[in-house]
Parts: structure tokens; sequence; C-alpha cells
């Protein structure tokens, strides 16, 4: 096992790194054009003329109050959403020829005017730092530096079955060793020394090397699934060479002793981690696959599309008729808004036909057996009726949770339901939900969690009132043994860290925290965000990810807003809605009504008490109704 240690001494006289050395700020051509813009010229306060576009957001502004040195972005927020973690998550973020537009206060854009006001300020820092020669770095997100400073917890990979390792993660756990490349050397060739598991946020782990004992002067933070992750004994097998860093090297004179005392007993990585993190993350979806999905103009309907592309099992789903490509849709290959061919005709769903007559070469109907399966439902016997009333979490506003009816019963055990009072009259936003769907509620669900309950918009008589409403209404509650109560043992908590999508603009993963647990049901909070924008999601959620998903699948991660944009939230309601955009393009609820919480008359129901975030995990009771 320890036959890679390699005692050779470093070259401690070798030169500082790259990292370590600056380079002057080149100073911009004195014959740079005067441009015009909108009829106006701009030029610099000092005289000189130039402009600059930043290639994120297209914004105009003046060259020298852009960031990096290329000044090629008008922002920090900008710099950030360009150049991501890799190559490929910014491409992702550029599909169709546009950056993202969700959360359009974390990628919001100065006014040119406001460019001109940090001109000042900006040459100073150029200043000085001509004097120190050192550079002002333009700060990207880290999780490592977002979780230690503020002592957050995140949710374990565990939590999450349908991501990378997530049935197959182990006892992973703190005090595992690993042997990690060694960058506190200065050898011309890579070296590694092996390290210990200080903290663990889902596939992220700060790591110490052995050696340091109390000391965290170099302690680091590292995808565990990455690339030069490996278990203890890889360097041996692989004739890699291990030597110790150089902050420590004259603690000890026999390394190879200290390091069979210290590994003793301990615990490192199953020899085919490697392997099981890359078997994880092959997909069975390919592109040119065809698909049934909604359509996110009319929610009653789905339409065909074809798989553009496969990041991370998540699918950019292109409509078949759209020629340019540029009308797509995203969401992961489990969601249960996608089906195989042939889905809506099986089950008496309303199908927008295509165009098209014909496949297109290359494009085939993806296989059945691809796709997420559904609960088996006993429907012979009581059911689900039209009519019937229930409490579903509304699709176009996902931090409410309405009243709601059902307008048809699909086979196979679908629903198509609508909004109470938000309704089309032709019926185009309804949705569908299964039966077993964690998303729908029978009567009473909230006022047993102390969840807002948004009721009919119009509807005068508040605080809302189930009993009243159904009298009033003449309707009856579908029956509570016809919901599912299952709630798996998932292993969330409140104020764990995670990636979430913004389902309401479902090509953005975000930075997210759990706010509360109710049952199976997960608040999640986009950080630096107003809870307005918050959405109810189940646990099993295939739109939930581990800290560190982004960076080990290459997808882009929005990170928290500012605190420029967080002070900016305090602007007008009409200005914050402006800001997110809806997920599908049809009619937009209104905000739900600030409500009272008050339970049901005691009259017709008795509901048995229930705690506002209940994190066990066992079923609990929705209602029982009163005997006579």
């Amino acid at each position: 096992m320890f036959d890679g240690y390699d005692s050779c001494s470093e070259d401690t006289s070798s030169s500082s790194s790259s990292d370590e050395s600056e380079e002057e700020v080149a100073p911009l051509p004195s014959s740079l054009p005067i441009i015009k813009n909108n009829g106006q010229v701009y030029t610099y306060p000092d005289g000189k003329s130039g402009m600059a576009t930043c290639e994120m957001c297209g914004m105009v502004g003046v060259r020298d109050a852009f960031y990096s040195k290329t000044k090629r972005f008008c922002s920090v927020s900008c710099s950030r959403s360009y150049s991501s973690n890799s190559k490929k998550a910014s491409i992702l973020a550029r599909l169709q020829g546009k950056p993202p537009t969700k959360k359009a206060k974390v990628l919001q854009k100065q006014p040119l005017v406001a460019k001109l006001a940090a001109y000042a300020q900006y040459q100073a820092t150029l200043q000085n730092q001509a004097k120190t020669k050192t550079a002002v770095p333009v700060e990207g997100f880290s999780w490592g530096n977002y979780i230690n400073s503020n002592s957050f917890t995140a949710a374990p990979v565990t939590c999450f079955k349908h991501a990378p390792m997530g049935t197959c993660w182990g006892d992973i756990s703190e005090g595992v060793r690993v042997e990690v490349p060694n960058t506190d050397c200065s050898l011309p060739t890579k070296v590694f020394w092996i390290a210990g598991i200080i903290k663990l946020a889902g596939y992220n782990a700060l790591l110490r090397y052995e050696g340091f004992e109390n000391d965290s002067s170099l302690d680091f933070w590292c995808n565990i699934c990455g690339s030069d992750i490996h278990p203890v004994g890889w360097c041996a097998t692989s004739g890699k060479p291990l030597v110790p860093p150089r902050t420590i090297q004259h603690k000890y004179t026999n390394w190879k002793a200290f390091l069979v005392k210290r590994l003793t007993g301990a615990k490192t990585l199953p020899p085919d981690f490697s392997q099981k993190v890359s078997e994880s993350m092959q997909y069975p979806f390919k592109t040119s696959m065809r698909v049934e999905v909604v359509d996110k103009t009319h929610l009653c309907r789905t339409r065909v599309a074809v798989v553009d592309s496969v990041v991370g099992g998540r699918l950019r789903l292109v409509y078949e008729e759209s020629e340019d490509k540029t009308d797509d849709f995203w969401c992961h290959m489990y969601s249960p808004l996608i089906h195989h061919i042939g889905w809506s005709r099986s089950i008496g769903h309303r199908f927008k036909r295509s165009d098209i007559t014909k496949k297109q070469d290359g494009h085939f109907d993806a296989p059945p057996h691809l796709f997420m399966k559904v609960k088996e439902v006993d429907a012979a016997g009581e059911w689900f009726k039209e009519g019937m009333k229930l409490e579903a979490i509304d699709p176009l506003n996902l931090s409410a949770i309405c009243v709601a009816t059902i307008r048809k019963v699909l086979a196979d055990g679908y629903l198509m339901i609508g909004i109470d009072g938000s309704e089309a009259a032709d019926g185009s936003d309804w949705f569908c939900y299964h039966a077993t769907s964690p998303s729908i509620f029978p009567v009473g669900f909230c006022e047993i969690n102390m969840i807002e309950l948004t009721p009919p918009r119009g509807y005068a008589k508040l605080p809302f009132k189930w009993f009243d409403y159904l009298r009033e209404t003449d309707s009856i509650a579908a029956p509570v043994k016809l919901f599912n109560k299952e709630v798996p043992n998932h292993g969330f908590h409140v104020g764990m860290k995670l990636e979430a999508v913004d389902l309401m603009e479902p090509r953005l993963v975000c930075v997210a925290t759990v706010t509360r647990i109710i049952h199976r049901l997960l608040r999640i909070h986009f950080d630096g965000w107003e809870d307005e924008y918050d959405q109810w999601v189940d646990c099993e959620s295939p739109d939930l990810y581990p800290v560190g998903w982004c960076q080990l699948t290459g997808y882009q991660l929005q990170p928290p807003a500012p605190q420029s944009s967080r002070d900016s939230q305090s602007s007008s309601s009409k200005q914050k809605k402006k800001a997110k955009s809806q997920q599908y393009k049809g009619h937009k609820k209104m905000t739900s009504l600030q409500l009272k919480e008050e339970l049901l008359d005691g009259e017709e129901y008795s509901f048995l008490q229930g705690t506002s975030d209940q994190e066990s995990n066992g079923s609990a009771s929705y209602y029982i109704k009163q005997e006579p």
C-alpha cells in the first residue's frame, strides 16, 4: 500500500508558481474609435473614447468599467454566468444564443450611468493594483467558502436516489482517507499525498493533508467524485509518488512509518469507486429520441419533442415543430412531465398533433421502459370523480397550494385538475397529476399542517373555510383514502443546503435551502431571493440535487443573489414579478392572498393536531371524519 511513498526532497528554492505571479494591466490602444449608440457619442471621462459590449448580456458600457482583463463582461454576475466550472457549462448557459433570463436580479445588469459612476473607483483599484503588483480577483461562487463562512449543512448524497452515486454512496463520511494531488509542492511533476475528510457537503469534501493534525491552514474543498480523488493504495498500484507537503516535510524523518501508524484501521474509498461514479453517470436517453412532453403554452395537452442534449440526466427537449430549435423545454429524464410516444392516446389525454407528417431522419421513439413508472391503482371501487374538491400545488405558482377541482378522470389513474377561480373557459390551463402524485392533497391538509391555502380568486368570504365552500358550491371532497400518504425515510432536515431547479424556468439550477418539511413535502427557498419565490417540492423530486452536482456534471450553477440585489428586492411588487419568469407561458396566476390560519369549524370534520415542520418520516393521518 505504501510503495508509492517517495521520500525525495523538494527543491525549496524553486520559483513561485504562475498563480502567485501577476501581470501588469495592459494599456488600452490610443486609437480606440468613438462609438455612437442611439445617436450619442460616448467617451472616457479621461478623454479616451471607446465602449465595450458585454458578451453575456449585450449591455453597452464604458470599457474601463468592465470586468476582467479583457473587458468582456459588464459585471461580476455576467463573468460568473459565462465562465463557470467548465467550458461545457459555459456553452450550456448560452444555449439558444441567449443568456439565462431567470433571477434577473442575479443576472441584472447595471445601467450605463452606474458604469460611469463606478469608473473613478475602478481607476483607483487599477492604481492600487499597479502599486502592490496584486490583482483584484473576480471571485466566482464557491460552495466551500459559502458553507464554511456560514456553518451550513448540506443534504447528504443518499437523499437523492436519482443523482449519480445516490444509491451506492456507501459509508463515505468524515475520517475517510483518500489520495489527492499535493499542491504544497514545487516538484515539476504531479505528486500525491494522503488527506482525510474533515467535513462532507454533498459531493464536496473538506480535506486536510495527513500530518497537519489540527492545522487547517491548507485545508481545501474538492468534489469527492472528481478524477483526482483516489482510494488509499492507488498510488502504489499506479506507480505514482507520495510526497509529503512542503510545509510539514520537516516534522518527521520516517514518513512511511508515520503513514502506517495513521492509516492502520482507517477507512478509504472502495477500489471501484471511480468506476461506480462513471457508471452512475451513464444515461439511457440519447439525442434524437422522440418523447411526449407537456406543452408549456397549454398545460392541458402534450406535444412531441426531440432530445437535443443530455446533461447529468437532465434533458433539453426541442419541440418537434421548432425549425430553429429555440422552442425548448428542460426536465429530468425521470420527470412526470415526459412520456413515451403514444401515452396521451392511451390514457385519453389531450395531444397537439404535429404538422410534421413523418419522423425526421435520425429521429426515433424513446423506448417506453426508459420512463419513470407510476404506481398501479385500482379504480374499480371507490375512486376520484369529476367535480370532487381537493388541494393541489399550482404548477404556475409553485409557492402556493390552492383550492382545486378534478375536471376529468383519465385512464391509468391520471386526473385533469383545475385551480378554482383561475381556470380558462376552454380548460386550456388544466393540468395532469397522477392519483398517487405527492402534489395533490385531501381537503384540510393545509389547515392541519399550518400551510397557507390559496382560496379561489375573487372568493369574498374570508377567511376561507372548506365546510362553507363545499356547501356553497354543492361539492364533495375527494375521499382521503384515495391520496398517497406514503412518507419515505428521506433524510432531509430543515436548513440543509442543496442545488435545486427553478421549476418556473427549469433550465436553471440554483443554490437553495430546505426551509420546511411537511411529511414528504419540502419547502425549497432560493438563497438570496424573497420567500415569494419559494417552491413546494416532493422529497423524491428529480429536480433536487446534492451540493456539487453542477460541478460534477458540467451544468452551470446559479449563485445566490448578491447583497445589492437583495437590497433592491424592497422595490415594488410589480418589479419583483417581472424578475421572476414563468415556466409555462399560459395564464399567469395571481399571488396568494394573505389569510389568517384558522382551523375549520368542528361541525363536520375534526382535525388531528399536526406540526408545521414535521421531520418525522412516518406516515400521518390527514384528517378523520367525525362520527355521528
